[in-house]
């Protein structure tokens, strides 16, 4: 392919990096981590090869939701620095070549923003209608709750007016009333707001829930018309302002309602959208060490139009959920990798970080995620897993993998120069705590988790075929190996995982032009194919391969 091409669509092969501010760096010793604390580590992000960071909420709010309960679109949290130093964060990330995104958090605000504030006051009030409010009693809506531990309807009751509003998540985060004009209006100028600071687009949390008109009166439904306009409406703003800037989705919806909010055959909806499908199966081969989920996820995958394209990944920033499995599966993923029920979290996740899931065990720790960039699509990182970061089981709920960064082996992990008590968030205390785990120690490891996610990342680069090309399955006996092709144009990537204990001798056969070599891509050995194709790959347990297929009039550097 021409490596021209990977400049205008460049979200197809990007690495991407998603990092909480508080928790990343503290610049000023307070024990939060801040812009000017992110500022100073920019230059290790450019050097593990991120090429998009995603910055999770950085706006004024209560705290009680980790940032996602927003009190100010237009502002930064004092804790963490002014709308000054947010800008020369993104304008030292674009001098080392590193594109910037932002949470878009829309589907609702915190209870005390100014917004809600006024619309709770009176039903004539000229906010009221900012939000979803009913009159009526609601029915019983356990059923709907995304936290079941916390509560038990989408509704709360208000004493000021007696009626109720709507909240698909915590009560004190009531929900934003997509039907209304005014509220489109203004979500459309706190986009165009913050690209004219310079982002280079948005992660748009809880996508479905904003599209929905849950609760929305008949009259509102009709005037509003399909909800997939409005987000036709964002995309179009974005090109418009930012020229080759992206809206990544959080839809963790099956994969025929994920082709509509991709703009399905015409993909003008989202550009990008997170495979909670492909991750859930990744685990659950993992746990069977067997591709078979992994393949049947692949193979659901609908074909998307040339713009836009997968985000794949295998921890994030929440539970690692696993509701799309059935009930069955998912006691497997949880026998597998959290059979604790401190481990587990609202009856369908984990609140563990790979490598402990993984039992420390470095060979299967890379192989997943040399399993994860192999994947047609687009990786994200959460912050840490490059070292292979633990969590705190101790913490509430999601907040378990949101600790702080590990730097150092200091007693405040190299993050602040507070002492440990006055930390944003506990640290690790067994082995993954920052004396064992940490930036410093594995910088220049060769042998370290860090130097392996490095050259990963360099490889995948070096490799665009991966984010652009389309796969298929290349036929072997092994039941717990997978060997993909992946193919765009002219180019092609063959990748070989065995994610089994046991070690394999695999026989392919590549259909491939005379005089085609095979380079092994991390090794950098070649071999010319046989006449009739066969390859013979030896992998220990837990091993993988990686080969760039190079025809004879390939003109790459290889």
């Amino acid at each position: 392919m021409r490596i021209t091409e990977t400049g205008d669509l460049w979200w197809k092969n990007a690495v991407i990096y998603s990092l909480d501010v508080e928790a990343y760096n503290d610049g000023n010793g307070d024990g939060v981590g801040d812009f000017n604390g992110l500022a100073g580590r920019i230059d290790y992000l450019a050097e593990l090869g991120v090429t998009c960071l995603w910055l999770m909420p950085f706006f004024p709010s209560p705290d009680k939701d980790d940032g996602y309960d927003i009190t100010d679109f237009y502002g930064v949290d004092p804790r963490l620095g002014s709308l000054g130093d947010f800008v020369e964060v993104t304008r030292t990330a674009h001098d080392r070549g590193i594109r910037v995104i932002i949470d878009l958090v829309i589907n609702h605000t915190s209870d005390q923003h100014p917004w809600f504030t006024e619309s709770r006051k009176s039903t004539d009030n000229p906010y009221r209608d900012w939000y979803v409010w009913r009159s009526d009693t609601p029915p019983d809506t356990s059923d709907k709750v995304v936290f079941p531990d916390q509560e038990d309807s989408i509704w709360e009751k208000d004493d000021k007016t007696g009626e109720w509003y709507l909240h698909n998540f915590y009560r004190f985060q009531p929900d934003l009333n997509i039907a209304n004009p005014k509220v489109r209006d203004e979500i459309l100028k706190i986009i165009g707001f913050w690209a004219e600071l310079g982002v280079d687009g948005f992660r748009i949390d809880a996508v479905p829930f904003i599209f929905s008109t849950e609760g929305n009166r008949p009259e509102e439904k009709k005037a509003f018309g399909d909800p997939q306009d409005f987000l036709r409406d964002i995309r179009a703003l974005v090109g418009r302002r930012i020229g080759d800037g992206i809206i990544l989705g959080e839809v963790n919806i099956p994969y025929p309602d994920q082709y509509t909010y991709f703009g399905g055959e015409h993909g003008d909806g989202l550009t990008m959208q997170f495979d909670f499908i492909g991750m859930q199966a990744t685990y659950l081969s993992l746990a069977r060490q067997d591709p078979e989920p992994l393949l049947t996820a692949l193979k659901a995958r609908p074909t998307l139009s040339h713009g836009t394209q997968w985000a794949n990944f295998l921890r994030n920033h929440d539970e690692l959920t696993l509701d799309k499995l059935s009930d069955s599966e998912r006691q497997e993923v949880f026998d597998a990798f959290g059979p604790e029920p401190e481990m587990q979290v609202y009856g369908r996740g984990l609140k563990r970080r790979l490598p402990s899931m993984l039992d420390g065990d470095p060979r299967r720790i890379r192989m997943a995620y040399s399993l994860l960039f192999s994947l047609p699509g687009t990786p994200s990182l959460f912050y840490g897993e490059e070292i292979g970061m633990g969590e705190v089981l101790s913490e509430e709920g999601r907040m378990a993998v949101r600790t702080p960064m590990q730097w150092t082996s200091q007693s405040s992990a190299g993050f602040s120069t507070a002492p440990v008590r006055k930390l944003v968030a506990p640290l690790p205390k067994d082995g993954y705590s920052p004396e064992h785990v940490n930036v410093a120690d594995q910088r220049y490891d060769r042998e370290s988790l860090y130097a392996f996610m490095r050259e990963l990342i360099f490889r995948y680069r070096q490799h665009p075929e991966l984010g652009w090309g389309r796969h298929e399955v290349l036929e072997q006996p092994h039941r717990s190996v997978l060997a993909l092709r992946i193919r765009h144009e002219d180019s092609s990537v063959v990748t070989v995982h065995n994610l089994g204990a046991e070690g394999a001798t695999v026989e392919l056969t590549i259909e491939e032009e005379p005089g085609s070599v095979l380079v092994d891509i991390f090794g950098g050995d070649r071999c010319e194919l046989q006449e009739d194709g066969r390859l013979q790959v030896v992998l220990d347990g837990y091993g993988f391969r990686w080969y760039g297929v190079h025809g004879p009039h390939d003109r790459r550097l290889y």
